[in-house]
């Protein structure tokens, strides 16, 4: 059986790891266990934060939302009570985009919600 070295196939590795490395400050980028340390670490925030984001994204729509129905003195909560029984399907992104490019629109919609909240 012939001998096998292995010096091909670890380089490779340890080089496919300094390269995700590249770019972090310190020992952090040219020593194999801290790179590998930082690089997982690093796989791992950003898994984490990728999903962080839409929750993110969410909390600033609805805090949009909410500002734009208080100025037609209404809450967030009672706006959306009264856009559900109305019918109206938008979803958070789009009222948030109305709210600060389209009043008028906006407007409307929270009209909309109070007469279908006064009607209940």
């Amino acid at each position: 059986m012939p001998r096998v070295k292995r010096a091909v196939h670890s380089k490779k590795r340890k080089r496919k790891i300094l390269k995700y490395a590249k770019g972090f400050r310190g020992r952090r980028k040219n020593l194999i266990r801290t790179a590998t340390e930082a690089v997982h670490k690093a796989w791992t925030n950003a898994y984490a934060h990728r999903r962080a984001k839409k929750r993110d994204f969410r909390r600033l729509w609805i805090v949009r939302i909410n500002a734009a129905a208080r100025q037609h003195d209404l809450s967030y909560s009672r706006f959306m009570n009264g856009l559900r029984r109305a019918g109206v399907r938008l979803d958070r992104k789009v009222l948030a985009e109305m709210a600060v490019s389209d009043a008028d629109g906006f407007a409307k919609l929270v009209e909309l919600a109070k007469q279908h909240l006064s009607a209940a």
